[in-house]
């Protein structure tokens, strides 16, 4: 049907035409921040755009300082060859996009820990996590034979994490491709843990955090042990939690510290 057709977006150096490169950029850029770092062929096959288009608009969301190239990590046992190059957004590049927090709120929260310490922060981070929790109970009750995993995904995008799920060993992988307070918790990791102890309570099992956009990945990532995803729900909640062990893992060697 037309209707489902993709076009190809017609590139030419006419004032119209780079009014319509401005807006493929922008498409490009979308499209990694929903997916994550992505090959040109991957950005081309998504988008519907041929992938030399697609290279030069990557070319000039480079040269701008939006996006980066990199090697293609992977997880577990690398193939031969070298990794493919994916393109990533940069902060600069994510600051295109809508960020919840800024200065203001970094310099409350230095005060709020010069005045209560790192416990204060644990506690804030996870209180500002009710609203997910929430949510994510609302889609368990419209829908109670959603995986969990997927009900989670779905409340985090509703928070404008842009969260999707995909199968992995053993289990799946919970992604979320932008993160709001990704500046925020640069500086205070806290909010990362608070938001990891929560996974693991809602969805009943120890997740493990691989990756987080704040440490300069380019997704959040967390593992969902399988038996999460076999379950029809999470655990029972209590109301007031202690503070878990920091489930996060670097799995990039010589990764720079925060």
């Amino acid at each position: 049907m037309p209707g489902n057709r993709r076009t190809r977006t017609t590139e030419t150096g006419s004032d119209a035409g780079h009014e319509t490169d401005a807006t493929t950029r922008q498409r490009v850029a979308q499209a990694i921040l929903e997916a994550g770092p992505s090959s040109a062929a991957e950005l081309a096959e998504r988008l519907g755009l041929s992938a030399a288009g697609v290279r030069r608009h990557l070319d000039v969301l480079t040269e701008r300082g939006l996006v980066e190239p990199r090697e293609r990590r992977v997880y577990g046992a690398r193939g031969r060859g070298r990794p493919a190059k994916v393109f990533a957004l940069t902060d600069a590049g994510r600051a295109d996009f809508f960020q919840a927090y800024d200065t203001l709120a970094i310099q409350a929260l230095d005060l709020l820990a010069e005045q209560g310490g790192a416990e204060a922060i644990g506690r804030l981070g996870r209180r500002r996590l009710a609203a997910l929790s929430r949510r994510f109970d609302r889609t368990g009750a419209a829908d109670p034979d959603a995986a969990p995993a997927q009900r989670l995904a779905d409340a985090l995008t509703a928070e404008g994490y842009v969260a999707s799920v995909r199968p992995a060993a053993a289990g799946e992988q919970l992604c979320q491709h932008h993160c709001p307070v990704a500046h925020v918790a640069e500086r205070y990791p806290q909010l990362c843990e608070a938001e990891t102890e929560l996974f693991s309570e809602l969805l009943g099992v120890h997740v493990q955090r691989l990756a987080t956009i704040a440490h300069g990945d380019g997704v959040c990532t967390t593992h969902v042990p399988r038996t999460a995803a076999e379950s029809t729900g999470p655990a029972e909640r209590e109301t007031e939690h202690e503070p878990q062990q920091d489930t996060r893992h670097d799995t990039q060697q010589g990764r720079q510290s925060i």
